[in-house]
């Protein structure tokens, strides 16, 4: 009997060393293996961008201003042209005898005025030598006036008449590229018709909105006198870069309501001709910045709109920590306040674990992170 108890007491004890074995195996294989850096403070470029819509300095719609047929387009869609340069003729027929119309009016009334002074200086003579009453000097008088007044009406008449036959040949405001030509000739068009518009693009503005902490950053730079915070960079459709910088030259006067934003313009130079009225793109702005600690974005949490990191301390646990974010760029926070250089903080995979945990941290340089 003493021998079974021996035996028992030997297979309790294997047992219990096995149990102990085993939840010490269990335990370490519950240490996950999460990704932690360490945190830096560096000197940085902070590049933000904004969709952009993209305008030609001067764009100009072409408009009849007479009626009549369309009798010679002489420009093509797309070409480029001159200021003054013909663009498009109506046909004039109407308008000439408008025209001769009133400059025969005009020759009469002048022929009407001669006669009429002609008149005066004879009733002058008369009521000198006391022929006629003083009355008729009065009259004659009168009659000139009339003439002269007619004279004017007449020479109004005429310059109207030579303005709408002007209007018949339609030229270039400025220098410019047409757009498509929409009437082709013998189309009958009417006063306003859209005939075509003209861009100037050898520069081209770039508009772009912002929000309100961002006018107020670009606002105090400028008035510290950092005209850095002017170049801004342009990105086009295709995610290549335009070779030209170009430069923020104002802003609108008033925050947009809804969404709390306000509008910027930029010029750039376009002598290649390369951006159009109405493309898109995206403006890059470029801002340096002093001892920045930069954090991935994958390493933050948002609680009750407050963002949170987990810190792992020197036994490799976690603890929830607050930080306040100084900007948001592409995918990555500029800390405020809350986190310190040399920090080590979980940079992803923070869903995954809880407050007060341990883990096993796999070291990631923070260099690496930071390649975009």
């Amino acid at each position: 009997m003493r021998q079974n108890t021996g035996i028992y007491a030997s297979l309790l004890t294997l047992f219990v060393a096995g149990c102990v074995t085993k939840g010490e195996s269990t335990q370490n294989e519950e240490l996950k293996s999460l990704p932690v850096t360490s945190l830096v403070a560096k000197d940085t470029l902070l590049h933000r961008t904004y969709v952009t819509d993209i305008q030609a300095v001067q764009n100009v719609e072409i408009r009849a201003r007479v009626n009549g047929f369309l009798d010679k387009v002489y420009v093509d869609e797309g070409q480029e042209v001159k200021k003054g340069q013909l663009l498009f003729g109506i046909n004039d027929a109407e308008y000439r005898s408008e025209l001769a119309k009133a400059k025969a009016v005009l020759s009469n009334m002048v022929a009407e005025a001669k006669s009429a002074s002609l008149e005066l200086e004879r009733v002058k003579m008369l009521v000198e030598k006391k022929v006629v009453a003083a009355s008729e000097l009065e009259v004659a008088t009168a009659r000139l006036s009339a003439a002269q007044a007619k004279i004017d009406e007449a020479r109004s008449a005429e310059s109207n008449a030579a303005m709408h036959l002007s209007y018949t040949s339609i030229r270039a405001p400025f220098d410019g590229i047409i757009d498509r030509i929409p009437l082709k000739t013998g189309s009958l068009i009417s006063e306003g018709t859209l005939l075509t518009t003209v861009s100037d693009t050898r520069e081209v503005y770039a508009y772009f909105n912002v929000s309100e902490t961002e006018y107020l950053q670009y606002s105090k730079a400028i008035a510290k006198g950092d005209n850095s915070y002017r170049q801004v960079h342009l990105v086009l459709a295709d995610g290549s870069d335009y070779n030209q910088t170009g430069q923020i030259e104002t802003m609108e006067s008033e925050f947009e309501e809804n969404t709390g934003s306000i509008a910027f313009r930029a010029r750039f130079a376009n002598p290649a001709k390369l951006l159009k009225h109405g493309a898109s793109g995206k403006v890059r702005l470029t801002s340096e910045m002093d001892s920045a600690i930069i954090i991935p974005q994958k390493a933050v949490f948002e609680m009750q709109d407050k963002n949170y990191v987990f810190v792992v301390d020197a036994s490799n646990k976690v603890k929830m920590r607050n930080f306040v974010p100084k900007a948001r760029f592409s995918h990555f926070y500029i800390v405020k306040s809350g986190l310190q250089p040399g920090e080590r903080i979980v940079c992803e995979g923070v869903r995954n674990i809880r407050d007060g945990v341990q883990i096993a941290p796999r070291t990631v340089p923070m260099d690496s992170l930071l390649i975009l």
